[in-house]
């Protein structure tokens, strides 16, 4: 049997534009594709070349407020190179990260979007000076 990868996600959300604006900027991704969806809402796919979270909303269907976390759906993993760099946008968007972790064999932090989703970011590289340090044990 080959690999399989998650290609995409589906979230719903009160505001797919707001949704779409905060996972580029935070993220770096582009937007993918934006239609009307079969309910009479919108759809915006924010990802890259290989996957994408898709941000559906339908007017009138969220009356507001944030949705319930965990209800079944618990946060989205979004690993990124640097760590530090994505928590000082997630701060200028303010949003509030939490839960810093150093774990082997990465680190992470969270925060939650405007409507209540739960977003973990996750790293696995090692910081600039560790790298640097490692390429200088390579060179001796």
């Amino acid at each position: 049997m080959g690999s399989a990868i998650i290609e995409h996600i589906n979230l719903s959300v009160s505001d797919p534009d707001r949704a779409a604006a905060m996972a580029s900027a935070l993220f770096g991704w582009t937007e993918r594709w934006r239609g009307a969806a079969a309910d009479g809402g919108l759809s915006i796919h924010v990802g890259n070349e290989r996957s994408y979270i898709a941000y559906h909303g339908t007017p009138g269907t969220h009356r507001g407020g944030r949705f319930e976390k965990g209800a079944p759906f618990n946060h989205v993993g979004v690993e990124v190179d640097e760590l530090g760099a994505v928590e000082a946008r997630v701060l200028a968007h303010g949003l509030v990260p939490f839960g810093h972790g150093d774990y082997e064999p990465g680190k992470r932090f969270y925060f939650f979007d405007p409507d209540g989703i739960e977003y973990e970011i996750v790293s696995y590289s090692a910081p600039a000076s560790e790298q640097d340090a490692a390429v200088s044990l390579e060179v001796m």
